[in-house]
Parts: structure tokens; C-alpha cells; sequence
């Protein structure tokens, strides 16, 4: 009996949510439909450029895939998941998704991740 509640507890402890405190890593995958790609890129810049005046940004990067420029990805690190929240609140972020929206050829797919263990420095 013992050895199932070791193992129900060591599988609760792996299920457990990504912490709550601390850095939050977000990916944002954005596919823009070619014909869409100058004004979306155009539209990304200018978030990305607002987004990293929050206090809450540590870091806001919009990656192009090579070879698949109609292909991005945003990589930003918030200082903590309120930080986080206030920008996803904002008014200029609602708009921002308003204006992309018509220009994505796939469903929006944001994803909030947090480090697990920060590795040792040589």
C-alpha cells in the first residue's frame, strides 16, 4: 500500500502545473497567408516595438522562418505571469490581434511556458 502512495505521489508531483511565479516564456507561432506577409511582418514589428516598452518585457523577439518568411514565431520573456497578463489585457494588444486576425492563414497558437530547472553556470 505504502509503494501506491509513493507512486500517486511521485506522478502528482511530475502532472503538477508549470510554476506560477517567476519568468514566463511565451511562443507565439503566427502563419501569415503569403499574400499577407509584407503587412503582417509590418504589423508584428510595430507590436514587438510596443511590447518591449512594457516594464513587464524582459525580451520580445519576432523570429522569421527561413526559406517561410509567411511563417513567424514570437518569443517573449515577461518578468512574471502578471506582467504577462496586464499585456494580454491591453488595449493595444486587443487591437493588434484585431488587425492580424484577417491576415493568418491558421489558428492563433500562443503557449506560456516556464523553466523547469535553470542549469549551472561553469
Amino acid at each position: 500500500m505504502r509503494f501506491l502512495v509513493t507512486i500517486f505521489a511521485l506522478l502528482a508531483s511530475v502532472a503538477a502545473p508549470a510554476q506560477t511565479q517567476g519568468p514566463v516564456y511565451v511562443i507565439t507561432h503566427i502563419d501569415l497567408m503569403p499574400a499577407n506577409t509584407l503587412a503582417g511582418v509590418a504589423l508584428l514589428k510595430q507590436f514587438a516595438a510596443a511590447t518591449l516598452k512594457e516594464t513587464g518585457c524582459t525580451r520580445f523577439e519576432v523570429l522569421q522562418q527561413d526559406g517561410r518568411p509567411n511563417h513567424l514565431t514570437l518569443v517573449a520573456i515577461w518578468k512574471d505571469r502578471k506582467g504577462f497578463d496586464a499585456h494580454d489585457s491591453a488595449a493595444y494588444t486587443k487591437r493588434f490581434r484585431e488587425k492580424i486576425q484577417p491576415l493568418i492563414g491558421s489558428p492563433w497558437d500562443e503557449r506560456l511556458h516556464a523553466i523547469l530547472a535553470i542549469p549551472a553556470h561553469p
